[in-house]
């Protein structure tokens, strides 16, 4: 039986649309190589410090970027070790002792941790981060950090946010008085 134009018009167009579609993954692999070696490249950029909603840090000129290590946090009711409350600040203020307990446990406990064994044979290469309120009374502070020298730790930070760099009106001045 002879078809006409139309039926194998209609029949060429059922056949085509029954044919698999291929797709090329070439290009699709080559753009998550190329997203896989950008994040790893810049992922050594990234902050170590957590995000402390509570307080407001200091402002600083420094350079030097956060390094990962023991991080103690000091809001203006709770002392905090790797984010486990250790201590309250009302009783670390009303001991007579300068040395906070909880907080040296915490940090004796963290040494086992977080540092690498090469920091842990030497205190003065144990380091801790203190994070705290830029309205934190220096006597709070001044405990916080004889308690890190308690625990053996060498090497006592004190996290601040980066400042912009100063206006060259500024920089001519301290070049004048310098």
């Amino acid at each position: 039986m002879q078809m006409s134009r139309r039926a194998k018009r209609m029949e060429k167009h059922n056949l085509r649309g029954k044919q698999r579609a291929s797709l090329n993954l070439v290009s699709l692999m080559d753009i998550f190589t190329i997203l896989v070696f950008f994040l790893l490249v810049n992922s050594s950029d990234v902050e170590v410090l957590p995000n402390a909603r509570d307080i407001q840090l200091p402002e600083s000129v420094a350079e030097q970027k956060a390094r990962e290590n023991v991080v103690v946090l000091v809001t203006g009711e709770q002392i905090l070790v790797q984010g486990k409350v250790v201590a309250t600040v009302a009783d670390a203020m009303s001991q007579q002792n300068f040395v906070i307990p909880g907080l040296k446990q915490a940090l004796r406990e963290q040494t086992d941790r977080v540092l690498r064994k090469q920091a842990m044979a030497e205190i003065g290469d144990r380091e801790v981060t203190i994070m705290g309120d830029k309205e934190l009374p220096y006597r709070l502070l001044k405990r916080v950090m004889a308690t890190c020298t308690a625990a053996d730790y060498g090497r006592i930070s004190l996290a601040v946010m980066q400042r912009a760099p100063a206006r060259q009106a500024d920089a001519g001045l301290s070049r004048v008085k310098g």
